[in-house]
């Protein structure tokens, strides 16, 4: 019997397995992918001391062993829990230190307050995922229900957002660290040759589509596939680089109120800065996970909220695209770039130009001008899990196509990511449209 927060009707996953004739191959392509994802999780940590772990700078940042324990909660609340009989959870106090925001699952420890945990140690942690791992075996060996195959993938997919953030939240954790550690020795890319003028390729318009078109995993909230209509439109070749927005910066683009919304223009006033995240004061520099690295003016600028690509985009006579924009090309893109699989874990500048729209994905998210709310029709995961993505669809802007810190094979056309339009710690970045009905 499904478990009660599960409807047959809210799977979006089409990996998954069949209940009447069930494949050994499936299954065990199904473990081999668990194990992968797992792994890779723990690998991310190799290069990490158990004191690295446990540090918070932020309440937008988690300790890793968080990450680490938390992704392993996810199998065992949502998946072993309800489906393996004679299940034994690993520590009854797990459940409320490593809830994130399930309020229908109880109450949990405080956000802010994660890093005041000592205990349990990473070693704990550690045991805790291989407690985990080896149940989940079992059961996916044995249960080869459709609905444990969309749990699984789901339960995966989570797991690479928090690897990409195991890395964005360590990165800020050494940041803030007067000895400037780096997380990794990481390849030192010559500074490149600057990139041609920039172009915007010429869009026409008309009614579309996007959202997930079912033809893989998916989460809820790329879903329903919908209609949407476009005016012509203009979008740019290629990602605003650290040069350009230096332009910005010393034209005077952090001191004109007339660039900025007025929230942002709040945030700019509070906050008094002046040039993006992990920036030295000199702007010759700045940290990344290989440690202090001089600035390649030529890359993508990164690390800006959305405050700031939208002044930069009104300073430069443009706008932000659309997320229906930006996936209407997108979709007729090859998934392929600067992502984790390069091992770069930097934005690097663009390689070749071949005249088409590039950088799509990998390198940094994309702010899009479009809130994060519901597609038409959205109807959210039944129970628990449609607290994963619905809740949030307020006062949120929309971000598309991945960092280089975004495993390859987590992205897609109609991923929608979302983020508070004043966070800067993601790798965030810029890319211009422009109505085509407009000069220049």
């Amino acid at each position: 019997m499904a478990a009660p927060w599960y409807r047959a009707a809210d799977r979006i996953a089409i990996m998954t397995l069949s209940s009447t004739n069930p494949s050994a191959g499936a299954v065990a392509a199904l473990e081999d992918r668990y194990l992968a994802v797992r792994d890779q999780s723990v690998a991310l940590c190799r290069t990490l001391a158990p004191e690295d772990c446990v540090v918070q700078t932020m309440p937008s940042v988690s300790p890793t062993k968080w990450h680490l324990a938390h992704t392993t909660w996810f199998f065992e609340q949502f998946i072993l829990v309800p489906r393996a009989a004679g299940y034994r959870v690993f520590h009854a106090r797990y459940e409320y230190l490593f809830n994130s925001y399930y309020y229908t699952k109880g109450q949990m420890h405080a956000r802010g307050e994660r890093g005041l945990l000592s205990r349990p140690k990473v070693r704990e942690i550690l045991d805790y995922r291989a407690y985990v791992d080896a149940a989940m075996r079992n059961l996916i060996d044995t249960d080869t229900s459709d609905e444990l195959g969309f749990l699984v993938e789901l339960g995966l997919h989570h797991e690479q957002q928090h690897q990409e953030l195991i890395l964005t939240d360590i990165k800020h954790v050494l940041s803030v660290n007067p000895l400037q550690p780096a997380y990794a020795e990481l390849p030192v890319l010559p500074i490149s040759e600057a990139p041609a003028a920039l172009n915007f390729g010429e869009l026409p318009g008309g009614i579309g589509q996007i959202g997930s078109a079912g033809e893989g995993f998916c989460f809820d909230n790329e879903t329903p596939r919908h209609r949407v209509l476009l005016e012509p439109f203009r979008l740019a070749e290629r990602l605003i680089t650290n040069s350009e927005y230096l332009e910005f910066m010393t034209a005077g683009g952090y001191a004109d109120s007339r660039h900025w919304l007025a929230d942002g223009w709040a945030w700019l006033q509070e906050t008094d800065l002046r040039a993006p995240l992990y920036w030295s004061e000199d702007f010759e520099s700045q940290f990344t996970l290989g440690g202090q690295r001089d600035i390649d003016p030529n890359a993508p600028v990164c690390h800006v909220n959305h405050y700031e690509a939208d002044a930069f985009a009104r300073w430069a006579g443009a706008r932000l695209p659309s997320e229906a924009e930006w996936e209407t090309v997108a979709a007729q893109q090859a998934i392929e770039g600067n992502t984790i699989d390069t091992g770069l874990l930097q934005p690097r500048a663009l390689a070749t130009e071949t005249g088409d729209i590039y950088q799509l994905y990998g390198d940094v998210w994309e702010w899009t001008g479009t809130p994060y709310l519901p597609y038409p029709g959205f109807r959210p995961l039944a129970g628990s899990l449609g607290e994963y993505n619905g809740k949030f669809m307020a006062n949120q802007m929309v971000c598309r196509g991945g960092s280089c810190v975004t495993p390859a094979n987590h992205l897609r056309a109609s991923y929608r990511n979302f983020f508070y339009p004043h966070e800067r710690w993601q790798f965030f970045g810029i890319r211009l449209a422009k109505d085509a009905t407009k000069d220049g």
